[in-house]
């Protein structure tokens, strides 16, 4: 039984020696379906014309397996009678110990509100 599988794969700098090296196989789909992760991510911004908002949502789908970054976008709470959106690319993968990794993100959101005025938010992603 044949698998279609597509991928990318990268040539190694870190072999021993001259007549030896290797390569990394990232794969993107496996028997046509594709091996991508989303994040999730929530947070408060931060206190501005009176008030805040708390926002929570998650990343579009990325590969895994390969360096990426994944876009963003929601919209607050509703406080002091509005809501702002919230939008991105968050910042590269950071790997963590056990396996796995996380994106940081940051930004400024969309302007609203009687009293037209925006607030600036930053967290980091679920891993």
């Amino acid at each position: 039984m044949e698998i279609p599988i597509t991928g990318l794969i990268i040539h190694s700098d870190d072999s021993q020696s001259d007549s030896e090296h290797s390569h990394h196989l990232f794969i993107h789909s496996w028997n046509g379906r594709p091996v991508l992760h989303i994040h999730h991510f929530s947070g408060v911004t931060s206190f501005n014309a009176g008030h805040d908002h708390q926002y929570a949502g998650k990343t579009e789908p990325a590969p895994s397996g390969v360096p990426h970054t994944h876009k963003y976008f929601t919209a607050t709470s509703v406080d002091n009678g509005h809501k702002h959106e919230i939008r991105g690319v968050t910042g590269p993968a950071i790997p963590l110990p056990g396996g796995g990794h996380y994106h940081m993100f940051n930004g400024v959101t969309t302007t609203n509100g009687a009293q037209p005025h925006s607030h600036k938010y930053s967290g980091s992603t679920s891993d």
